[in-house]
């Protein structure tokens, strides 16, 4: 499994009330000058997403694979073949505008650029999925500490033991990012993260990582080891790098994505995807 842990991002992007100010145009123009860091409290209140590009016809497997493990990969925006532009971020490129990209060939990591305009294809068709960093202003609204926010650290990812539904040719395990929960809040993670189906919605594990296949929570497979407080439970999330596992899984020929935990920063606003209604 490839594990990318780069701390020399984490010093570029300084979460204070500066970033969390920013407009998600300005988020934007800065990553496309070359700022690469993660974008966890970045243009706070505006909706973040993962990205995965995949040549056309491999769209439909990708389609399906999200459409059997939504919470995982909850679809926010699919674009046109060839398309760097999407109906979330008026005048945005995906080429250019999110931090960090991944490039693979033949499902190996061949690249982390911070523009893959020399990589992009007329045939490429361009996924754009909910991220839990987005529920993460509802979660700090109800008074949950935010761990990697507060240390300025990579969220935590892990591969799992769970496999996911298979689409066509496209296989492999859930992706899960954990946040470590005072007990006290937990039924407010709970509570608040489920009203955000379309970001992942609720978590898919509390506690032991065992149960979830995951062995070591010091050892991430994508982000960076945060340090729990006293007491702190373990909660999972399903994560937006799943489609990435499954490109490790099932090799198809080319693909792009964001590198974990570096963001494309939409226009939305978070309460956009809040379920109406409630309170």
């Amino acid at each position: 499994m490839t594990r990318v842990n780069r701390t020399e991002d984490r010093a570029v992007i300084t979460v204070d009330a500066h970033a969390r100010a920013w407009s998600p145009k300005t988020a934007r123009a800065r990553f496309r000058d070359g700022l690469a860091g993660p974008t966890a409290g970045v243009a706070a209140g505006h909706t973040q997403a993962n990205l995965i590009a995949v040549p056309a016809d491999w769209a439909y497997d990708m389609l399906l694979f999200c459409q059997r493990n939504p919470r995982p990969c909850p679809v926010l925006d699919v674009t046109d073949a060839g398309s760097a532009a999407t109906v979330l971020a008026e005048g945005a490129d995906l080429r250019t505008d999110l931090p960090r990209y991944r490039v693979w060939q033949d499902g190996e990591l061949v690249d982390e650029p911070t523009d893959v305009r020399a990589y992009w294809r007329d045939d490429l068709v361009s996924f754009l999925l909910g991220c839990s960093f987005t529920f993460e202003w509802a979660l700090a609204r109800a008074g949950v500490p935010i761990r990697h926010v507060e240390q300025g650290r990579n969220v935590p990812m892990y591969v799992t033991g769970r496999e996911c539904r298979p689409a066509g040719r496209l296989r492999g395990p859930m992706v899960v990012s954990m946040r470590p929960v005072p007990p006290e809040h937990l039924g407010t993670a709970i509570r608040e993260s489920s009203l955000l189906p379309a970001v992942h919605g609720g978590p898919v594990h509390c506690g032991d990582p065992a149960g979830l296949g995951i062995g070591d929570l010091g050892r991430p497979d994508f982000g960076e080891p945060v340090t729990f407080a006293d007491g702190d439970i373990p909660v999972f999330w399903a994560c937006g790098v799943t489609p990435q596992a499954a490109v490790m899984a099932s090799r198809p020929p080319f693909a792009i994505t964001h590198a974990p935990g570096r963001m494309f920063l939409t226009d939305a606003r978070d309460e956009q995807y809040r379920l109406a209604g409630i309170d």
